[in-house]
């Protein structure tokens, strides 16, 4: 275990700076466009997105990278309850910003007279009382975590030093657990609904237009992609990247549970899979959306 901590802390270190620098850029770039061009709600969502993976990495990836290295308990119980509570706010806050996403893509591609056209998701002001709300949503989702986080120094629980873990979760009642736990699961369950529905619609509306293509291209007609379809490829593949980590962190933790001792060193799978889409993600935005190259050069 102590000779695996430096290639550990090494790999939070790299995962937890690489991300913070990309989603960074994005941020202010995407915050740029919002600001100096016509005002795009896609744009304040990716933004958002952007900023969430920040927080989560900065509250989940840094508390990893400082246990890894045995630097020492330099949290206390305020530090505790906040690092923990964002890591869990930003996870959830993660969750709903990607559906949210998924849902304004799909109705800035749909026909103008579909249902989705009813969905008033359409200006900044729309976008940012949703945000709100999202925030509103996941702070009471996790405020149960207030109350039962302390610091093992102000417990002097040594077993728990000796793994390099800082914060301990004080017995709960099997009732309150039992209260967040589903509310948890309903909003993944709602959110990853919502996000299934509108990806699902996206990928009939991308047939068509291929099916229009090829029709055209058979026609000897030139025709060009519009935007707002190369945007829906763009967030598809992002939504397939979150759906591939949350999964896989799920299954993976699910496993670990049941089959692998506590102390195992593996138990640090599913920590790199949960910081995986808020690295991944901004590089993914880089290269697919030309908009966020153009920023930079602009910049």
């Amino acid at each position: 275990m102590m000779v695996l901590d430096p290639v550990k802390g090494t790999v939070f270190l790299c995962l937890t700076g690489l991300g913070t620098v990309g989603n960074s850029l994005v941020f202010v770039s995407y915050m740029h466009m919002f600001q100096s061009t016509e005002q795009k709600p896609i744009h304040l969502i990716l933004a958002h997105l952007t900023l969430t993976n920040i927080i989560m990495l900065l509250s989940k990836g840094m508390p990893k990278t400082i246990e890894a290295f045995n630097f020492g308990n330099y949290l206390n119980d305020t530090s505790c309850k906040a690092v923990v509570y964002l890591a869990r706010v930003s996870r959830g806050l993660s969750i709903c910003t990607s559906s949210l996403l998924t849902v304004v893509q799909a109705i800035t591609i749909s026909p103008r007279h579909s249902m989705w056209q009813r969905l008033n998701l359409k200006t900044p002001q729309h976008i940012l009382f949703s945000l709100l709300c999202l925030w509103i949503l996941n702070s009471l989702i996790s405020m149960n975590l207030l109350s039962y986080i302390k610091n093992v120094s102000s417990l002097n629980i040594t077993q728990f030093k000796k793994k390099g873990n800082y914060c301990y979760f004080l017995p709960e009642s099997w009732i309150t657990r039992w209260i967040f736990l589903t509310l948890m699961v309903l909003r993944d369950a709602v959110f990853q609904g919502a996000m299934g529905g509108a990806s699902g619609y996206m990928i009939f509306l991308l047939h068509k237009h291929h099916q229009q293509v090829l029709y055209l291209q058979n026609s000897k007609l030139l025709y060009r992609t519009p935007p707002e379809l190369r945007a829906a490829q763009s967030v598809l593949l992002l939504m397939l990247c979150f759906l591939f980590f949350y999964w896989a962190d799920c299954f993976i933790s699910l496993f670990f549970t049941f089959s692998i001792e506590n102390h195992s060193t593996v138990l640090y799978v599913p920590e790199f899979l949960t910081l995986g889409y808020a690295v991944l993600s901004p590089f993914m935005l880089i290269h697919r959306d030309e908009q966020v190259i153009k920023c930079f050069h602009t910049q």
